[in-house]
């Protein structure tokens, strides 16, 4: 999926009322919504969304190129719209822009313990200093990071990582890996990831 390759956590998500559970559980620091989903549309959804009071930056991506459903889209409180079909580079600026719009608004580095991650630059820091990241690495932590304290399963890091045609087999392999170089890279004692047998990994923060 495009907004992993540009190194984002995704979670991907085919129903409406699915999405909209999840949008109350789960932190998020944006959302690109199609209007068109099953069981609860997208305008209902991001209208449900900005009753509840939240400012999550919406970004709408619809087939449907009239100006009415622009204007009803925008006047629901979404951000931005985007009409397919549309080039990656497009969505790859829309995303960047809408998430440094919230950026001065708002703080949005995560901090927890001797580690800063930059939710917008991506930028990892260990004890104030850069932690060398590979792509997945990050792509990992920054999982961890958004639920510090929730236990993870390979299948949930890898349903956030991976697209879905890949072997189930080897991703939970690379997992494994990316968890042991993680390990070795967050090299501090006050904060570390944790194996919960029979469970998956959590990150766990000495505050």
């Amino acid at each position: 999926m495009s907004l992993r390759i540009m190194e984002h956590a995704v979670d991907t998500i085919g129903d409406g009322c699915q999405a909209e559970y999840l949008l109350d559980t789960e932190p998020y620091d944006l959302i690109v919504l199609d209007l068109g989903l099953p069981n609860k549309g997208g305008l209902e959804i991001l209208k449900s969304l900005r009753n509840r009071g939240s400012d999550l930056p919406v970004l709408i991506v619809t087939a449907r190129a009239e100006p009415e459903s622009r204007v009803e889209g925008l006047d629901q409180g979404a951000d931005d719209y985007l009409i397919k079909p549309f080039h990656l580079a497009e969505l790859d600026a829309r995303v960047r822009a809408l998430l440094r719009r919230k950026r001065t608004s708002a703080s949005t580095t995560i901090t927890l313990g001797p580690l800063e991650f930059d939710t917008v630059s991506r930028e990892t820091r260990l004890n104030g200093e850069e932690l060398p990241l590979t792509r997945r690495e990050r792509g990992i932590l920054e999982i961890f990071i958004h639920s510090p304290e929730r236990v993870f399963s390979k299948d949930a890091i890898a349903n956030r990582l991976f697209d879905y045609d890949q072997e189930i087999d080897n991703m939970h392999n690379t997992i494994l890996l990316y968890i042991h170089r993680l390990r070795k890279k967050l090299d501090a004692p006050d904060i570390s990831i944790r194996t919960v047998r029979g469970l998956g990994y959590t990150l766990e923060v000495d505050e």
